[in-house]
């Protein structure tokens, strides 16, 4: 009988959905009867998710960036420093307590402020046994951006010498984050490109009911347009809402809107507002979202990486309209899709309601192009997370 595996997971969560989404996407697929795993997040709405058995998470005091290098906590008004405490003491305690076999930092080496660089270093100190690992987003910024912040804190130091491996979520032919953020051989020798994160496929029967439902007549197309969490989408949103309201007659097409739940709220009501009048139904959080992407022929987005990774796993045509600040991430990644036939994309500044409309009129139209180079496409993610876990088990590595 094989004895129980914890497996310990790390998620900041300081804005937006995307990396709570992650976290659940990866814990839900590597879990099995013999496997606990357990998620630190500060994620404010973790509670809204449905967690598998097997699952929990402990909720860490949310904090919000007010500056490049300031955060403020989300909820509860203390002092900045005594919530940052708080949250790195419940960290500790946590991993001390539950003493994972294998630890599983999402994004950010050291963690906000460095708030898991004590809980590193006591894995090695105390527990050199627990396996630790910080997955990477296939794109985290332009390359002098990167190379700038991790030497002045000293991140390429901490991968080498904290972490056993470092997954990339991404494929090193499309972007190769070795040579972009000059990583030293000693940490590119550990680094584990496992391909993009594949999402749950979404049920047939249940996608029949939502087009039956948001595009009724046959031959109706349906357009989703999604802002992920929401706290930047309000652009967007305006540029889409801005091409309907110049239609001097109704679209040949159906639209759904999801904000986020952190969008402004006199923003979002405005959203709201407008989307009404024009006969469109508008959401501000919808649980099930995998099925929304999947009923939809084509899904406008800002290219958030779990975005990406939803639509490709269903097949869904998009059209991407990245943010550029403060991060140019998106748009290195919707220019990296677009170089690969996988998606279009129309750069932040570029979006007049004019080439709003022709590129989703075209993509409505011709989707072909795109349906095929998704359709060769992939997503190996879960698949060589399982294969290292596998080895971990069986002490293989």
């Amino acid at each position: 009988m094989k004895s129980s595996y914890n497996i310990l997971m790390y998620s900041h969560d300081t804005y937006g959905l995307g990396h709570i989404r992650r976290a659940m996407a990866i814990a839900s697929n590597l879990r099995d009867p013999h496997i606990n795993i357990l998620i630190l997040t500060g994620s404010p709405i973790a509670g809204r998710f449905a967690f598998p058995d097997q699952i929990d998470f402990v909720r860490i005091p949310g904090m919000i960036k007010s500056t490049n290098e300031q955060y403020l906590p989300l909820s509860i008004k203390i002092n900045p420093e005594h919530a940052l405490n708080i949250r790195k003491n419940i960290i500790t305690a946590t991993a001390k307590t539950f003493r994972p076999h294998l630890f599983i930092v999402d994004k950010e080496p050291l963690g906000l402020k460095k708030e898991i660089l004590p809980t590193l270093q006591w894995f090695r100190r105390s527990l050199p046994s627990t396996r630790t690992i910080v997955g990477l987003r296939d794109i985290m910024d332009e390359s002098s951006v990167i190379q700038s912040d991790w030497k002045k804190k000293r991140v390429y130091k901490i991968m080498d010498e904290l972490y056993n491996e470092i997954w990339v979520y991404g494929i090193r032919e499309f972007y190769d984050p070795i040579r972009e953020y000059s990583i030293p051989e000693s940490v590119g020798r550990k680094m584990i490109f496992t391909g993009y994160i594949p999402r749950k496929v979404a049920n047939k029967k249940r996608l029949h009911k939502i087009r039956k439902k948001h595009a009724p007549k046959d031959g109706e197309k349906l357009v989703v347009v999604t802002a992920g969490g929401g706290g930047d989408g309000y652009g967007m949103m305006h540029s889409f809402l801005s091409m309907l309201e110049s239609e001097t007659r109704p679209p040949p097409f159906k639209s759904i809107l999801i904000t986020g739940p952190f969008m402004p709220k006199k923003k979002r009501d405005e959203i709201f507002e407008r989307a009404k009048g024009l006969g469109i139904r508008t959401w501000q959080f919808y649980q099930r979202m995998e099925e929304m992407l999947a009923a939809a022929d084509l899904v406008v987005s800002m290219g958030g990486y779990n975005t990406v990774c939803e639509i490709l796993s269903h097949g869904t045509v998009s059209l991407i309209i990245p943010r550029e600040t403060p991060r140019k991430e998106q748009l290195i990644r919707a220019q990296v899709l677009h170089n690969q036939n996988m998606v279009d994309y129309i750069p932040w500044n570029s979006c007049s309601s004019q080439l709003l409309r022709k590129k989703v009129l075209d993509l409505l139209e011709h989707p072909e192009p795109y349906q095929e180079a998704i359709s060769r496409f992939q997503l190996t993610g879960l698949d060589i997370m399982h294969q290292r876990l596998e080895a971990f088990r069986n002490k293989e590595l």
